[in-house]
């Protein structure tokens, strides 16, 4: 199955904040957030640390560990024999790679994955997005944009 992802970090290069994945078939999302200790870049305090939290009641949950954000991330994607994942932005698929990677050599099991980036050149998941600069909400407007406008 194909699913949209979106993520948000801590600036250029930054650390990840939060991570979603949203199925094109309207099944079950994916929404994470991780624990996160050193100051936020201003621009990410401002827009980003406040829309946290603004998901579902059934997807907001605790601020994760990396280890644990990695492993309930491997946990979902278990139940698909091969994800294809699309994302707008290569930082979201570099996010989610690394997210999987444990220590030096060390990686999660996961199934195979497809990772697919598409530039939307002109288009912005935040300015159609419900929540603005919120994983899961800008990945429904990826997800949407693309089913309605790209197929």
């Amino acid at each position: 199955m194909r699913y949209f992802l979106d993520t948000e970090y801590n600036g250029f290069n930054g650390q990840l904040l939060s991570l979603a994945l949203v199925p094109e078939d309207g099944s079950e999302e994916f929404y994470v957030t991780l624990e996160f200790d050193e100051p936020y870049d201003p621009w990410v305090e401002r827009h980003v640390v406040p829309f946290l939290d603004m998901v579902p009641e059934g997807l907001r949950g605790p601020r994760l560990s990396r280890l644990a954000a990695a492993e309930a991330l491997a946990s979902w994607l278990a139940h698909d024999e091969a994800p294809d994942i699309v994302a707008d932005w290569p930082e979201d698929l570099a996010q989610l790679s690394m997210l999987l990677v444990t220590g030096p050599g060390m990686m999660l099991t996961v199934p195979p994955l497809s990772l697919h980036f598409v530039p939307l050149h002109g288009f912005s998941t935040a300015a159609n997005s419900t929540v603005p600069h919120n994983a899961l909400h800008d990945a429904r407007a990826l997800r949407d944009h693309i089913m309605n406008h790209l197929e």
